[in-house]
Parts: structure tokens; sequence; C-alpha cells
């Protein structure tokens, strides 16, 4: 089955299947994009037509380059993520693409690098990737995807073209995640959740992720009620860490919306209101913007490679929460 773009790609995937066919697609592309969004997909298609050995709007699906694919390896594609033990793409791992770029394709066409989240180099695997981005040889493409590109040295960036991809239409969106979901509402309510990001929502929607959002709706309203957050922080996997504070600065957005404008329109997670507008009476405004701070930097770290004791940051977290929510 060729792999295709999003439906809402569509005019952007015309526009690169125009470049290509046109031999001016740059040699390297950054696409990003808040997760969720849809970078992968489009990723995957360019992937494949690209190696593609008879092309048409998308890859064939049928040649041996595709087939190749289809089974999970293909010579003249690399791609880079961090390993397994580390948030980092370290220098060894840029090596081996340096000297992958030296080699010739095996299968007479182009040579394609994929690196994800780009933003997980580290400086030292970033300077070594320059030399490669500079001088990338002939029928090679750089396919660069990340999720905060700012994080990326400027000298990367410079070398790139940029293609960030903005939140889909709802109109377009929706139809898409109904169908995966079986259900227009659920659509409607999930894609409302995850921010208009799609994949995200088809994500949250998933068993795991309904289960881990309502033992953190059971926590949250045990709090307001004057639970003790130590306990409470026992309940949940530290290993969710990141999704956890996902949910918690979510949350906290919709309360700091709530105690602005008052208009319960302009929350996401609708299903909370009551426990919201518990909140919202027993803290200030800034209080609560103070909270997100401190829970968007965690997050930050954690995707910076920090390591932290998960147990200990959603412990003095939720001590925060069950300090603003008694004062």
């Amino acid at each position: 089955m060729a792999m295709k773009p999003l439906p809402w790609q569509r005019e952007r995937w015309r526009r690169l299947v125009e470049l290509q066919d046109s031999g001016r697609l740059p040699h390297a592309l950054l696409l990003s994009g808040p997760r969720g969004i849809g970078k992968q997909p489009l990723a995957e298609a360019l992937v494949a037509r690209t190696l593609c050995h008879s092309p048409g709007e998308v890859a064939c699906g049928e040649c041996h380059s595709c087939r190749m694919l289809a089974a999970g390896y293909h010579p003249d594609l690399m791609s880079v993520t961090p390993s397994e033990k580390s948030r980092q793409i370290r220098i060894d791992a840029i090596r081996q693409v340096n000297g992958f770029v030296a080699q010739t394709a095996q299968q007479g066409g182009h040579r394609v690098i994929r690196i994800e989240p780009a933003e997980a180099m580290n400086v030292a695997a970033s300077n070594a990737l320059l030399k490669s981005l500079e001088e990338p040889g002939e029928q090679t493409l750089f396919i660069l995807v990340s999720d905060i590109p700012s994080r990326l040295l400027p000298t990367i960036r410079s070398r790139c073209q940029h293609w960030n991809l903005a939140t889909p239409p709802a109109d377009a969106a929706e139809p898409w995640l109904g169908e995966r979901l079986g259900d227009a509402e659920e659509a409607r309510f999930w894609l409302r959740v995850a921010g208009g990001l799609p994949l995200l929502a088809e994500e949250l929607a998933g068993a795991e992720a309904r289960h881990l959002r309502q033992d953190l709706r059971e926590l949250f309203d045990a709090l307001v009620r004057g639970g003790e957050p130590i306990g409470e922080a026992a309940r949940l996997d530290a290993q969710a860490l990141d999704r956890v504070l996902w949910y918690g600065i979510a949350w906290l957005e919709d309360l700091i919306r709530l105690g602005l404008s008052g208009d319960p329109r302009r929350v996401r997670n609708s299903d909370l209101l009551p426990l919201y507008r518990q909140a919202v009476k027993n803290a200030r405004v800034r209080d609560w913007f103070r909270l997100l701070d401190y829970a968007r930097e965690q997050r930050r770290l954690l995707a910076a490679g920090g390591n932290p004791n998960p147990q200990l940051v959603l412990e003095a977290w939720l001590v925060r929460w069950s300090a603003l929510l008694r004062s």
C-alpha cells in the first residue's frame, strides 16, 4: 500500500511533488509543527516517493524499492532517532550518517536521511552534521522532523528549507478522526481536547491514554476535596511523567482561560468544568500562571534530555497544586 499524506496536507504535498518533479526540491527539508499535527505521515510519504522507482502522485507501492521499504528495510534510507536509553541523538549516530552520505546509492536513485526529532541532536552531533548538509552530494535528501525547531542550532536551520505545518481546520480533521474512531461526536470531543491536533487526538482517545486521563481526573478531584498530594502522587505511573505534565499544562491553560474570561466555551476539556469552577474559586489566576510555568519548565527539561526523578517531580508539582487549592 502506497504511503500517502493526510487529507489536510494535500496542498503542501502538491507543492512538494511539483518541486521534486521539476528538480527544485532542496537537499534538506525541515518539517516542523506540534506533536500530533501529522509530520510523520508527510515525511513517510516523501521518503517513499523519493525512493520509489515509478512514482506517480505518491509512491507506486509495488516496485522493488517500495516493497523493501514496506518490509522495514531499504539500503538507501537511514533513519536517526534517539537511542532507547537516551533522549539525545549523539555524535556517533551522525558520524554514521556522514559515512552513509559518502556512499553511492545501492538502488541507483536517491539516498534519504531522516532525523527525528531533529532537536534531539546535541551540540556535537549538530556540528558534525553541518558538513554533510553543506556538501550532500548528488541525489541526497535530508528530512529533519521537529516538534520544536527553535531548539535546533541556527546553523542547522539555515541549511534547510523550513516547512512549518499549521493546525488543520476542524472541518478537515474531524471527518478523518471520526473515521478512525468510528464516532463523529467522539472525534469532535477529542480533537478539542488535543487543541486541534488530529494524530494527538487519536492517541488521547486510545484506551491507555483514557485510563491515565481518568486517573488524573480522580486525582484532581481528590486535591480539590483536600486530598493529600504525596499519597495521590504515589497512585500515578511515574514513567508517564511527560504525559502527566502535558495533561496538567492543558488543564491549567483551561483554568486560566476560565478565570480570565468566565466563559466555559473557552475551555478544551468541557467534561472537567465542575472541577475547574471549584478550583477557580480557590486560587487567583496569577497563581495558576506560576504553576503553569513550573510544569512547562519541567517538561522542557525532560525534552532537553534531563533525567529528573519522576516521582519527586510529580510530588513537588502536586504539592504546589494542593497549596493553591487550599489557599
